[in-house]
């Protein structure tokens, strides 16, 4: 049962106008004077939203910058943005807009009236307008730049061959040295694959580009200091880089060794040679972190039981949080039948739909909550995390939709986890955050927001505990 309270919900709120925006956007558009034109309206999307990756040398298969190289393609261009969240979408955004928190960091998505604006194009002959209209192109950064900036160290995995065609391949690839002198706080990584298929005849799919699938990183120091087996980003087809929280910076142990333990390649098309790059940002010198950074890793248990030839499957992960807990990311990850997957938070009689995202098992992405929409979440809340499955013909992921699957690491098995940035608070500390959101987002008493079940209540000091009383 979900708690019913006269708060005044600013996540419902601003679905509420979203709705409207959804339902009077298209018809507007199509009743407008002015013809919708790629110089004047198209263009502006597809820079902003599209060329970082459909541009010549980038992972895209075409170039989409020129109405020459975009005019072909305008039928697919609607189809593909029509999708929304769904798997295939363009750009490769799958939040669902209906639910849920809606500020993101990086958010290249299109809204509603973009949406449109690019099927009315494509359905009155894709004119190109007055070039007057268009904007100045954009500059971009080589293709080997990083998104982080120029990273201040560089580590490269051991090198991997792969002939062309041949099957998967998993286990670990080794380790290699950081030769850091000292001890340093990370505040952002970024991990690349460096191969030479370029210039080599390809296959046009995204997997066409790379050999590696996913890369777990470790990082161990020569004293035992770190993380061994997991608690830094993971490597995936597609995935952005990630930054950390500003007052949680992550901790590299001088000399440490990264390792490369839990390793998924693929054949590409081409016999290929390959290697990952990681690419470390530091904290500036005598940067100690404020607050304690936590990887939270929630799902795949062993009883995931993914039928054949069936569309609709679910699974219910749940995890109770030891600690108050700031949410910065929600990265879903599961395996080729995945197609959805959702984040709920319980606390008490309250039920949030924190995040409701699609999946495509070919280009991963990660959410990064905005500063003053990131969950704050009392400790005892519960984690409900949420899988569906479409294992059958539909789903073109899927090698064979007749097979049962499993947990396990192939892409044949099956994986449902949410893979999590977050931030562990001391009750002074949580109630500081929910005193800052309050203000930011100027709320009264009684209002509360999504991800924020404890912001329509002033912030008090944590009851004490009885003297013997229990934990």
């Amino acid at each position: 049962m979900r708690r019913l309270t006269s708060a005044v919900l600013r996540g419902s709120l601003s679905l509420a106008v979203s709705a409207v925006v959804a339902t009077a956007v298209p018809a507007s558009a199509g009743q407008s004077k002015e013809p919708v034109t790629f110089a004047r309206d198209i263009a502006p999307i597809l820079q902003r939203s599209c060329q970082q990756c459909h541009r010549p040398d980038s992972v895209a298969p075409m170039s989409l910058i020129t109405f020459e190289e975009v005019r072909p393609y305008a039928r697919a261009i609607k189809q593909r943005t029509g999708l929304r969240s769904k798997p295939g979408v363009m750009p490769p955004w799958y939040i669902e807009k209906n639910v849920g928190i809606q500020h993101f960091k990086d958010d290249i998505s299109l809204n509603d009236e973009e949406i449109a604006k690019i099927a009315s194009w494509a359905d009155n002959g894709a004119p190109k307008g007055n070039p007057a209209d268009m904007p100045p192109p954009l500059v971009f950064a080589d293709a080997s730049a990083w998104k982080i900036g120029t990273p201040d160290l560089i580590v490269s995995s051991p090198t991997v061959e792969m002939k062309g065609i041949a099957p998967d391949w998993f286990g670990s690839i080794g380790e290699s040295a950081t030769n850091l002198p000292e001890d340093r706080y990370v505040s952002a990584i970024e991990i690349k694959e460096i191969n030479d298929s370029r210039g080599k005849p390809v296959r046009s799919t995204v997997g066409g580009l790379y050999l590696f699938h996913h890369a777990s990183l470790g990082v161990l120091g020569p004293d035992g200091r770190g993380n061994a087996l997991g608690g830094w980003p993971v490597h995936e087809v597609g995935r952005n880089a990630d930054v950390f929280d500003a007052d949680a910076g992550k901790l590299l142990p001088a000399q440490a060794r990264l390792m490369f333990a839990s390793v998924h390649l693929h054949a590409n098309g081409n016999d290929t040679k390959a290697r990952l790059e990681v690419g470390f940002k530091f904290h500036p010198k005598g940067y100690k972190p404020k607050l304690t950074f936590q990887p939270l890793f929630v799902g795949n248990g062993p009883d995931i039981d993914i039928r054949g030839m069936d569309a609709n499957q679910r699974m219910d992960v749940y995890f109770t949080l030891p600690q108050n807990t700031k949410i910065m990311t929600f990265e879903p990850h599961m395996h080729a039948p995945g197609v959805r997957m959702c984040m709920e938070a319980i606390w008490g009689i309250t039920v949030q739909t924190l995040s409701c995202a699609g999946y495509n098992h070919s280009w991963v992405r990660v959410y990064n909550y905005a500063d003053d929409a990131a969950p704050l979440l009392p400790k005892g809340t519960i984690l409900h995390v949420i899988g569906y499955f479409d294992n059958s013909p539909a789903n073109k992921n899927v090698a064979d939709p007749r097979n049962w699957s499993g947990s396990g690491h192939r892409s044949v098995d099956n994986m449902v986890i949410n893979l999590m940035q977050a931030i562990y608070l001391t009750d002074e500390q949580f109630q500081g955050e929910v005193a800052k959101r309050r203000e930011t987002l100027n709320l009264k008493e009684g209002q509360t927001v999504v991800g924020c079940p404890l912001c329509g209540t002033s912030p008090a000091p944590a009851p004490a505990r009885p003297a013997g009383g229990q934990n």
